[in-house]
């Protein structure tokens, strides 16, 4: 059997120290998953059970590239996230068996149309078009878990062009790493190759054209974009 056209090319990420790829299945990302940001959006995090979104694989940024800006918006906003890459999967996992399926770390951007989100909200629309467009997420190298051992704390901030604009640590999470990855599970099967962006401190902002976003997590290899 013959495919009628073309396949698309396998979305893969670069892993730190190797010349082999990490292939991606899908990309999930957890809403609001620090408290100081889920209140800066206008949510109170003390009554929300965790709540995801999704970004199409091929929409990730790798090898330090350059992000476009965007069509149709003139509001585009950075959220710093440390990204779980998983090399196992299934369904209803237990909490305590969530970290034996990590199978590394980066940091990543999940960049935001907050204008298109905003008016989807207002009309009780899908998000898709405010978080899932072409090149929304850039991400650096995946460190392997047998290099960094599970991380749990660990500072994670965002400069542009040299000011620091969010700032915080992963034990700040409202939902830790290993409950997202189980509750995520409860509403889809996970599969080796899935990435969840697992949530951005407080501080989202707008950025412009020329703008130079510096990503840092402690242990990882530093994200590095600059918008054209």
């Amino acid at each position: 059997m013959a495919y009628a056209i073309t396949p698309p090319a396998q979305a893969a990420l670069p892993i730190a120290g190797s010349e082999d790829l990490f292939p991606v299945r899908r990309v999930y990302c957890v809403g609001r998953n620090y408290a100081a940001h889920a209140r800066e959006m206008g949510h109170d995090p003390d009554r929300e059970p965790p709540f995801f979104f999704m970004k199409p694989a091929d929409a990730l940024v790798t090898g330090g590239a350059d992000m476009p800006y965007p069509p149709a918006t003139s509001d585009l906003h950075h959220e710093i996230e440390m990204v779980v890459a998983l090399k196992g999967g299934g369904a209803n996992i237990p909490v305590e068996a969530a970290n034996d399926l990590i199978w590394g770390y980066a940091v990543g951007l999940d960049m935001t149309r907050r204008d298109v989100q905003g008016e989807a909200k207002k009309m009780g629309r899908p998000w898709d078009m405010g978080k899932g467009f072409d090149k929304s997420a850039p991400i650096a190298p995946i460190h392997p878990i047998t290099e960094t051992g599970l991380i749990e704390s660990a500072d994670i901030w965002l400069e542009v062009n040299g000011t620091k604009r969010q700032t915080s640590n992963l034990n700040a999470l409202i939902w830790s790493i290993p409950e997202t990855i189980s509750y995520l599970s409860g509403l889809v099967e996970l599969a080796p190759g899935d990435l969840i962006f697992t949530g951005t401190p407080e501080g989202v902002a707008a950025c412009v054209k020329g703008d130079v976003l510096h990503g840092h997590v402690d242990g990882l290899t530093d994200l590095n974009v600059k918008l054209v």
